[in-house]
């Protein structure tokens, strides 16, 4: 029995061997110091970088967790194939229900995936590189603004009676817009009122406050909204 024992013991401590002897603790340590180094410039980049109204703090230090358990994920599988399955399989389960509210962000989880997996993998050079090079180009399009379209569009949401004709609404429009085009009409509070939803581009100079006043008097003082720069910001 005590033969039996200590064989069934050895056999466990063989397969822990192997499972550690493709690295050592030097290399754990190395691999998720720097990825978390690496993720946490990734961060500050996407701070310094980011225009929207709905920072999301959580969101931050999730990319600099997702780069550590990624370069976990990759020490764990290594080149065994079976793990690799096994691991698929096993996160095959999770549901990730959050929306993410601009495609940018999705960018930034595929950054810090690919830096975690370049550090679990031991490729420690091509991750540095990879992280300055690409934090380079985003401070650069960031600061030169690039790919930015110079008209402003706006959103005229207008709240009329029903039986009033959206025409009537065209003077003012004409007044102080380029453009205008009605997105949808939707009968709200029962029937008691129709709400217009228009797209426009102001005229150079015109203020915001000017097309609003001019909407009301047409509308017989009802609710007049506009959202100016709803193309620029994470609403």
């Amino acid at each position: 029995m005590i033969a039996t024992s200590m064989t069934i013991a050895q056999t466990i401590f063989d397969n822990v061997d192997d499972l550690t002897a493709t690295f050592s603790v030097g290399d754990i340590a190395i691999s998720l110091a720097l990825a978390a180094v690496l993720t946490i410039v990734i961060a500050y980049v996407y701070r310094a970088t980011h225009h929207g109204v709905s920072y999301s703090q959580s969101y931050v230090q999730t990319l600099v967790l997702l780069g550590i358990l990624v370069s976990l994920i990759m020490l764990v599988v290594g080149s065994n194939i079976a793990r690799a399955f096994t691991l698929v399989g096993a996160l095959s389960i999770v549901r990730f229900r959050n929306a993410v509210k601009e495609t940018r962000d999705v960018g930034f989880i595929f950054f810090a995936m690919a830096i975690g997996m370049a550090t679990g993998t031991r490729f420690y050079l091509l991750a540095a590189i990879a992280t300055a090079v690409i934090s380079l180009i985003v401070l650069v399009m960031d600061r030169l603004n690039m790919f930015s379209l110079d008209v402003q569009s706006q959103i005229v949401k207008v709240q009329v009676p029903p039986d009033v004709d959206p025409a009537v609404l065209d003077p003012a429009f004409l007044a102080h817009t380029d453009r205008v085009e009605l997105i949808s009409a939707e009968s709200i509070r029962g029937g008691a009122l129709t709400e217009l939803l228009f797209a426009v581009r102001l005229k150079r100079g015109t203020v915001p406050t000017a097309l609003l006043n001019d909407l009301r008097a047409k509308t017989s003082g009802q609710k007049v909204t506009l959202l100016t720069g709803y193309d620029r910001t994470d609403l």
